[in-house]
């Protein structure tokens, strides 16, 4: 794995810009296609969401300041890229985004690529009932571990704000779980 700080410059160095980009790839694809699955649920439009999130990449790594780490920054792309592409989706079907979330969440069942049980399957159905805020932190607290002081870099917001907006996300999520 290489550094961060090595690849960036490789990056930005037009004779070595597309083997960084590669190596980039390599390294953050299966982290950052995940953290985009869980927010728009579905394998083909996770996929198509990741190629955005790298084309934007590609595209704006010049003017990546570096006062967030590299992940931060390329969350935060991923984020963006996953909420324009969901209500676009939603506008497309003449339909809110709670709507959608929830579509997605009966039509996981289905999905080929879904291979989680009856118990994984319910707490999506939970997750998709959270609001927006509410559901990405949970989404990075719970599957990706992330720490509450990565996601206020990634997020921009207070460690406070996060754990009020996490606990919210469980009680909810709880209160789902228990309500059959």
């Amino acid at each position: 794995m290489v550094p961060d700080s090595i690849l960036i410059s490789r990056l930005k160095d037009s004779n070595t810009r597309e083997e960084a980009f590669r190596e980039l790839v390599s390294q953050y694809k299966e982290r950052l296609y995940w953290h985009i699955r869980r927010m728009v649920i579905d394998h083909d439009d996770a996929d198509d969401v990741l190629q955005n999130t790298f084309v934007k990449i590609y595209r704006n790594i010049n003017s990546f300041k570096q006062e967030s780490s590299l992940f931060s920054w390329m969350y935060r792309i991923a984020i963006n890229e996953s909420i324009t592409f969901l209500n676009a989706k939603a506008r497309r079907k003449g339909i809110s985004n709670t709507e959608l979330q929830e579509n997605l969440v009966k039509n996981l069942k289905a999905d080929v690529y879904f291979n989680g049980n009856e118990i994984l399957l319910k707490l999506q159905q939970a997750i998709a009932t959270l609001p927006d805020k509410q559901k990405l932190v949970f989404n990075m607290k719970y599957f990706e571990e992330l720490t509450y002081e990565e996601m206020s870099e990634i997020l921009e917001t207070s460690v406070g704000a996060l754990k009020a907006s996490y606990h919210h996300a469980v009680k909810k999520i709880e209160q789902f779980l228990t309500a059959d």
